[in-house]
């Protein structure tokens, strides 16, 4: 199965997770949506991530982010885990994780990549908008902890871009500077946001302060 690409539905499923089933475009319900595979339970990054995930409940709300867990191992095994998960991360587990025994989740989101040596999910992640298309992926390697103030600071860009002719630069963060599409002339973007709102740096690069 092919990863599924920027732009495209993001496939919908049924599945049993800690919170109960769900059907997944049912339960993001037009909010975006963070589902992230994590290779095994009882593992120590995996537990280092999920915690970070739940102490970042604030964050993920005030975006209107749902975060959906995934791994192949059973809903027994997830329930045990949680509480190590919250013993060490200091936060509560009260997002769901998918107890994804069938790998149907796993393979629809290609999230298996048998190079990386067994049958277990890589770090895969994917960024859900409110209707359901794919907005963003990042695969990591199992070795590697994903860093998901990385993950909000994406989310926010793309908000953003999604509210007006935008783009962001390298290394951007909430409150800087945007860029302004290529789409929009230098004359009508000063006429838009305003002559001394525009900073032309070259005739291709242009800059403005981001909308509130």
């Amino acid at each position: 199965m092919a990863t599924p690409r920027l732009g495209e539905i993001a496939p919908d499923f049924e599945a049993t997770t800690t919170e109960g089933p769900i059907r997944f475009h049912d339960w993001k319900d037009a909010s975006w949506a963070v589902l992230f595979s994590h290779p095994a339970d009882f593992t120590p990054v995996c537990t280092t991530e999920l915690g970070r995930v739940a102490a970042l409940e604030d964050e993920w709300a005030k975006r209107d982010v749902k975060v959906l867990a995934v791994s192949v191992d059973p809903i027994e095994q997830h329930e045990e885990w949680k509480s190590d998960i919250e013993e060490v991360s200091g936060a509560t587990v009260g997002y769901p994780i998918i107890a994804d025994d069938s790998r149907q989740v796993s393979e629809l989101y290609d999230m298996i990549h048998p190079g990386e040596g067994d049958t277990s999910g890589v770090r895969s992640v994917f960024v859900i908008d409110p209707s359901n298309k794919v907005r963003l992926s990042l695969t990591y390697p199992k070795s590697v902890g994903r860093n998901f103030d990385e993950i909000l600071r994406a989310v926010d860009a793309l908000q953003l871009t999604d509210r007006g002719p935008f783009s962001t630069p390298a290394d951007w963060r909430e409150g800087q500077k945007v860029i302004v599409a290529p789409t929009v002339s230098t004359a009508d973007a000063r006429e838009r946001f305003g002559a001394d709102a525009v900073d032309e740096v070259k005739p291709y690069l242009r800059y403005t302060s981001a909308p509130a």
